[in-house]
């Protein structure tokens, strides 16, 4: 197969979808690869290294978005729709229940999409969305701690505090991945912890984990709104897979936290979880203050720490690469359960559940087609 490896556009992203370990990989099971000129370059990834491995180096997004497969990081952006041709096969993060103009553009081209979110194993964990989870949720913590600042419109807190100061208190919605990540760097700092999630058996879990150094409560309406009554910082981590993030904290929970705390949302590629969060941001113009909070809305987190990213992403996604490149699509979805789960859009169909649950579209079931 001919795979196709483009230049990220959107603001920041310095991610590569493949390292070259990853192309490697593709080329020695007898595959063709194109990379476009310096899209390593983020990520300091030379053409070099790409050439020395085999793959071909365009300076022609076309041409590499016209390879039989193309691998992405990030959700193509508008302009990048002119590449869309039926029959391609498309394989990257999607968040499409939180993007309609996505998904119908996907559907009218007859695009085959797989998204990297979706793609769930039989145990329901996802391998693919996991490790840039790993990265947000730590990340969160730290860009919390930063933002906090005076001179980046925080509260001037500490987390760790000082002998006689307080410790700052870090409130994080969601005990996955994503949270669990951002707690354990938020305690690692310092920091007063609380962890809410909707299952009691995972703060159980989580309360071992952390040996009793964080509390635990039950996710619901009272508690949050208790909780940011005292915050510095909120780190937004629910996933609800394919589905649009639900709506958990209200304006008005936000307008009771004390002013210039700060909100960092990690589930803001998938709509948000705060009703105050009015945009998404990026890398270059990061915040914005509602109700006296300032909100974090960066929906890339990981293309900051683009090195650390690429190699962790490629880690987990080449693998499938390999699958989906050596056997025709329909063979391959019929015999992997968890790339089957992971396709959006399928010969012009919208192909999973959720995400036209979310979006108001039609549903068509993906065993129909195939």
């Amino acid at each position: 197969m001919k795979i196709g490896i483009p230049k990220e556009i959107k603001n920041n992203e310095n991610r590569v979808s493949l390292p070259p370990t990853g192309v490697h990989e593709l080329i020695q099971a007898g595959h063709e690869v194109m990379v476009e000129k310096n899209a390593g370059a983020g990520s300091a990834i030379s053409d070099e290294a790409y050439t020395e491995v085999g793959a071909t180096i365009s300076d022609d997004p076309a041409k590499v978005w016209a390879q039989d497969m193309v691998i992405k990081v990030k959700e193509p952006l508008e302009e990048e729709y002119k590449y869309f041709r039926e029959g391609l096969l498309l394989f990257t993060y999607l968040h499409l229940a939180a993007n309609k103009p996505a998904a119908q553009a996907l559907m009218k081209a007859k695009v085959n999409a797989i998204a990297f979110e979706n793609v769930q194993l039989e145990d329901n964990s996802l391998p693919l969305l996991s490790p840039m989870s790993e990265i947000a949720g730590r990340m969160a913590a730290q860009i919390g701690a930063e933002f906090l600042e005076s001179p980046k419109g925080g509260k001037g807190i500490l987390l760790a505090g000082v002998p006689g100061v307080r410790q700052g208190n870090v409130v994080v919605i969601g005990g996955g991945v994503v949270g669990t990540n951002a707690a354990q760097i938020a305690n690692g700092l310092g920091a007063n912890v609380t962890i809410l999630d909707v299952n009691v058996n995972r703060l159980k879990e989580l309360d071992e984990l952390f040996q009793g150094n964080v509390q635990t409560l039950v996710s619901n309406s009272f508690n949050i709104a208790e909780q940011l009554k005292t915050a510095d910082l909120v780190i937004g981590a629910v996933l609800l897979p394919g589905h649009k993030a639900p709506t958990l904290v209200t304006r008005e929970m936000v307008a009771d936290m004390p002013d210039h705390s700060v909100i960092v949302d990690v589930a803001v590629d998938q709509g948000g979880i705060f009703e105050t969060e009015t945009h998404v941001t990026t890398h270059d113009d990061p915040t914005y203050v509602e109700e006296g909070v300032l909100h974090y809305a960066v929906a890339n987190m990981p293309g900051a720490v683009a090195q650390t990213a690429t190699y962790a992403l490629s880690n987990a996604t080449v693998r499938f690469a390999k699958l989906l490149a050596g056997k025709p699509l329909e063979e391959v979805l019929k015999e992997n359960t968890a790339l089957y789960r992971g396709t959006n859009t399928y010969q012009g169909k919208l192909v999973h559940e959720a995400v036209a649950h979310d979006l108001g579209l039609e549903h068509t079931k993906l065993d129909t087609l195939i």
